[in-house]
């Protein structure tokens, strides 16, 4: 047994004995079953609170934040088309052909076709819609001249900021504001990005961040197809506003592949169908594929021929690429024909583009460029045919000064002309 002297030596255990009372374990109170369901409640409150509170906040700045922060302008670029390679003689085909097809269909596989064309047209009105001016509410006479149903476009690109919006210039006259109505029915504000009055077309844009989501899910750019493989005989569909209103759709073959139109400084093919449309008509022109291959207008042949003709989308493709980016179309201003090889024979005329009219108050005429004139050379580019020399125009740029070369028929036959031609345009 320890003595007192012992236990005066041990301070340790004094101590420990004298302060063990402090050594407590301090228990929470236990929350009760109604309090946890409280909190939880009050948890989930403040949670649907703040999740309201930043919906609004992201849909009250959703636009400003696209606008703000919106990618890069894009270069829209279109690439050309391949011609269509020689077709075989008739007589060969016959010979590879080993079986004679057989056609049958009854009343089932018609309702059928029609449900799959009817398929095809409303995925491919997607790709559509239409340009409306804003006219004046006092401006009577417009309003009851038709121009405000509208002109049917297509929406051919998107440059990350904007859809741009392909359609005849004739939705341009008269107006200084325009909507754009896309397939889900709403209606944007839409801005003439540029105009060639001399091709007949235009392209305006809607800010992508102005339409909603809802549209979004609706429009899609639509596939500029190979207008150069469309054939006589070949089953076509036509939208837009071909009959008074904007919606239209109907179907038929087309009828005619060899004609075409001709413009200041260039041509284009023409597609005919069998599809009837109204005087002033416009829409666009698919194939089965969905793909566009024509541009319905009332400006081809500017005849009253009330059927559904269209300017091959092959022809347009240059001009288009050049509008779409915001810039001129160039523009020297002749008509002309090609220099064929009866002509060098027989006339003496040398090879390239004959003038067969000058526009007037245009770069040709101020340069003196006259009809009559043959145009050989352009800015340095050789030119044997109107479809060569329209090339070498639409590679210049509007502002730029070149050098024409030409032959001019004179007493002893035809001498060198030089001129210099400051390109423009015709907006």
């Amino acid at each position: 047994m320890p003595n007192d002297k012992e236990q005066d030596m041990n301070p340790e255990g004094p101590e420990e004995e004298k302060y063990s009372f402090l050594q407590e374990t301090i228990k929470p109170k236990p929350i009760s079953r109604q309090q946890l369901v409280r909190q939880l409640v009050r948890m989930a409150v403040y949670g649907v609170i703040l999740g309201a509170f930043a919906c609004l906040g992201f849909f009250a700045l959703k636009p400003w934040i696209q606008d703000r922060f919106r990618g890069d302008l894009e270069t829209v670029s279109i690439p050309e088309d391949e011609e269509p390679e020689a077709e075989e003689p008739a007589e060969t085909q016959a010979e590879e052909e080993t079986e004679e097809a057989v056609w049958t269909a009854d009343a089932a596989d018609y309702a059928q076709m029609l449900a799959s064309m009817e398929e095809r047209a409303e995925e491919a009105e997607k790709g559509l819609a239409t340009i409306e001016p804003i006219l004046p509410e006092d401006d009577w006479e417009e309003t009851m001249s038709g121009r405000g149903s509208g002109v049917t476009g297509v929406i051919m690109a998107d440059n990350g900021q904007e859809l741009l919006i392909l359609t005849d210039d004739s939705a341009c006259s008269g107006a200084a504001e325009w909507t754009a109505t896309f397939a889900d029915g709403k209606r944007y504000s839409a801005a003439l990005k540029k105009r060639d009055a001399n091709t007949g077309f235009a392209v305006f844009s809607v800010s992508r961040g102005s339409m909603d989501d809802d549209t979004w899910d609706r429009v899609k750019v639509s596939v500029l197809g190979n207008s150069n493989l469309t054939s006589q005989g070949e089953v076509v569909m036509a939208l837009g506003n071909m009959f008074g209103y904007p919606d239209g759709m109907s179907y038929g073959i087309v009828s005619s592949t060899e004609n075409g139109v001709s413009f200041y400084d260039g041509e284009c093919d023409v597609i005919s169908t069998d599809i009837a449309a109204t005087t002033g008509g416009t829409g666009v022109l698919f194939n089965l594929d969905g793909e566009v291959v024509g541009m319905i207008s009332a400006s081809v042949w500017d005849a009253d021929a009330h059927m559904a003709n269209a300017y091959a989308i092959s022809g347009l493709k240059t001009a288009i690429e050049t509008l779409a980016n915001g810039e001129s179309v160039p523009y020297i201003g002749i008509y002309g024909a090609s220099v064929t090889q009866s002509l060098q024979d027989g006339e003496g005329m040398p090879p390239g583009v004959y003038v067969v009219d000058v526009d007037p108050d245009s770069p040709a005429m101020e340069a003196g460029i006259q009809s009559g004139d043959v145009i050989c050379q352009v800015d340095g580019r050789d030119v044997g045919s109107m479809a060569s020399y329209q090339s070498a125009v639409q590679e210049t740029k509007t502002g730029r000064q070149i050098r024409v070369r030409g032959q001019r028929r004179g007493a002893d036959g035809y001498v060198e002309v030089d001129f210099s031609v400051t390109v423009g345009s015709k907006e």
